[in-house]
């Protein structure tokens, strides 16, 4: 080979932007034998114009070959973590086995999402008309189907030895409180491409990702979950790459077209309030399930939204895009949220496959300082007396079946934003049946599309009805798939308490 064959090979090597370019946009094309419209149906019907589909820029320009060689040197690296905690018996250093709970909830109620996501992505994906977005949507699918895999991969150690992790996906698609994050992916892959991006990639993703991954990753490492906090880091660059993916097809959709921009305002005002409530099961996590805490609810709702949050939305303001709505509601609530939800939980742990306790006087101590405005005076009391209670061997569990919000389908629980001793309370008509709501968040999402949401599957309204296993409380939980006596009740006194005081009596008399 001559010199100036070697000069003329090294010429045509494509810089990182054109080898992009031909493995993106460079695979698409004009249809002839069928129109556009036709082969991508859903690119319109929501009324997003879109007159330029390559303006669309990945900032990654991640191809496909470096994909797959990054994810899998990410994948060495975490299971050779995972192998060693199970190994070492991982499952005895954490700092209590209440922490575990937080696992059970983030196994069946976040693992599951991240394979709706994998769903979503893939079908959405598939209805742009341009090559860039779909081909960051298949690779957003793939990265979801791996964190489903990976978090139940890292959790299914504990389930060893532990409680209420037997069977996560049965649970997801029966268990009560699990509509709630069900229904909120299930209402987002059932609207267009372009509202589901804004839902997951935008609002739950860019705006409020921060408040579920750093109180579950950070409070893993406080609680000396390595294995967890593996799994976490081991996706974090990923979810870098879905933040990026969501402000960017917002921002595309805004620069396309100014007729865009109320039904983008409107999309967010919907999600931020659905993405929020949906937070709140992570809220209380926060406040009451970690042995070691990070940060208060409260705490975390400043920094990762009312800080992060508000220079986002100045920043999109010059598109004509401004706060969610309710934001200010959600603002109010955080000194309350937490307080009220842990309260429900501990109400109706019957009926879950976690298991509740009350507070210590260390961490009572802790939330009289986190919020001191309002625990001292409207919670403490309610938590001491069911102390009383459950020492007098009188555990309070409430019988009774909870009335549902129709659009978040969390019990009817919250208060009015300017007044936490009252109950909010909203309702509306439509077609002759009336529908409860617990906020005017909810009521104004229902009012827009009430065509969607009387279909709602409310779990209290499905008992009822008998589609649950039967009438009676073993028939349900047999139905949930939740054991009575190991999954649910108090901690105090459940096989989960007993075997971590054994391995705590063993490991002090091995110290000597």
């Amino acid at each position: 080979m001559n010199a100036e064959t070697k000069i003329e090979r090294k010429a045509k090597k494509l810089g990182l932007k054109e080898r992009y370019g031909h493995l993106t946009r460079g695979l698409g094309w004009e249809t002839s034998y069928q129109p556009m419209d036709k082969v991508f149906p859903f690119a319109s019907y929501e009324g997003i114009k879109i007159h330029d589909w390559d303006a669309f820029e990945d900032p990654f320009r991640l191809t496909m070959d470096a994909y797959w060689k990054y994810q899998a040197e990410k994948e060495r690296k975490l299971y050779a973590v995972i192998d060693s905690f199970a190994q070492n018996n991982g499952q005895m250093k954490i700092t209590d086995a209440r922490y575990v709970n937080a696992l059970k909830i983030f196994l069946t109620g976040v693992s599951p999402l991240e394979y709706m996501a994998h769903r979503g992505y893939a079908h959405v994906g598939r209805h742009f008309v341009g090559a860039g977005p779909r081909v960051a949507c298949q690779m957003q699918a793939i990265d979801e189907l791996r964190h489903a895999q990976t978090q139940m991969h890292t959790i299914s150690h504990y389930n060893k030895y532990f409680d209420g992790l037997h069977d996560p996906r049965h649970m997801f698609d029966r268990v009560w409180y699990l509509s709630v994050p069900k229904s909120f992916f299930e209402d987002a892959m059932t609207a267009g491409p372009f509202e589901f991006l804004t839902a997951i990639s935008f609002s739950f993703e860019y705006v409020l990702t921060n408040l579920l991954f750093v109180p579950f990753m950070s409070g893993a490492a406080y609680n000396g979950d390595m294995a967890t906090v593996t799994f976490g880091f081991s996706a974090q660059s990923d979810e870098s790459r879905h933040m990026t993916l969501g402000l960017e097809i917002i921002k595309f959709m805004l620069e396309q077209d100014a007729d865009n921009v109320p039904i983008v305002q409107r999309w967010i005002d919907k999600w931020f309030w659905r993405g929020y409530r949906l937070l709140s099961i992570v809220a209380m996590m926060m406040d009451y399930m970690l042995p070691k805490r990070v940060m208060s609810w409260a705490e975390a709702w400043g920094i990762y939204f009312e800080e992060a949050g508000g220079a986002l939305f100045e920043d999109l303001s010059r598109y004509g895009i401004t706060t969610p709505k309710y934001a200010d509601v959600a603002s109010k609530e955080k000194d309350r949220l937490t307080h009220e939800v842990w309260s429900t939980f501990y109400n109706y742990t019957r009926a879950a496959a976690f298991h509740t306790w009350i507070p210590n006087d260390d961490e009572l101590a802790w939330l009289s300082e986190k919020y001191p405005e309002t625990f001292d005076q409207l919670y403490r009391p309610r938590y001491e007396h069911w102390r009383s209670l459950q020492q007098k061997g009188e555990r309070f569990y409430n019988n009774s079946l909870p009335q549902l919000c129709n659009v978040c389908q969390i019990p009817m629980v919250f208060t009015e934003p300017d007044d936490p001793t009252k109950l909010c309370l909203r309702s509306t008509e439509f077609e002759g049946e009336k529908y409860h709501f617990c906020s005017d968040g909810c009521k104004d999402i229902f009012e827009f599309e009430p065509q969607k949401y009387v279909q709602s599957w409310l779990p209290v309204h499905q008992i009822f009805q008998g589609n649950c296993g039967g009438a009676t409380m073993p028939e349900v939980l047999d139905w949930y798939g939740i054991k009575n006596g190991s999954d649910n009740l108090d901690y105090e006194g459940s096989p989960d308490q007993t075997i971590w005081n054994d391995w705590t009596k063993s490991a002090q008399r091995a110290a000597g």
